[in-house]
């Protein structure tokens, strides 16, 4: 059964930083792509930044480059996204996904797993 566990998020002034982490189980291979993806209200689903490990790639949506920083855990199946400089814009519930090869971080908010979501609050 797979399962994503995310961590992480909270409240925080504009100009602060947050890590999520999420932890990925019931997949069988390594070379599994993750990502997150956010949602605020009133809004669509927005691709924040992906990894594929076996080709190395990772995507970043423009919105929050320089910024965020996607990285693999040490642990198999791990990602954390580093959020620095946050917005009030950044305000939103994000979603780890996850996704088997063959997969790829162009895909994103069509990857076939997801966590429960963790909120995200940034005030001015």
């Amino acid at each position: 059964q797979v399962q994503l566990a995310e961590s992480g998020g909270g409240s925080v002034q504009a100009g602060g930083s947050l890590r999520l982490s999420c932890a990925a189980s019931g997949f069988t291979s390594s070379t599994t792509c993750m990502g997150w993806f956010r949602q605020a209200p009133g809004k669509g689903r927005e691709g924040v930044a992906a990894f594929n490990p076996s080709v190395g790639s990772t995507y970043y949506a423009g919105s929050v480059k320089g910024r965020f920083t996607i990285s693999e855990d040490n642990a198999v199946n791990t990602v954390s996204l580093q959020m620095n400089n946050l917005t009030p814009d950044d305000t939103a519930m994000y979603y780890c996904a996850a996704d088997i090869p063959p997969c790829s971080t162009d895909h994103l908010l069509h990857y076939n797993y997801w966590g429960q979501g963790t909120q995200v609050t940034v005030s001015s």
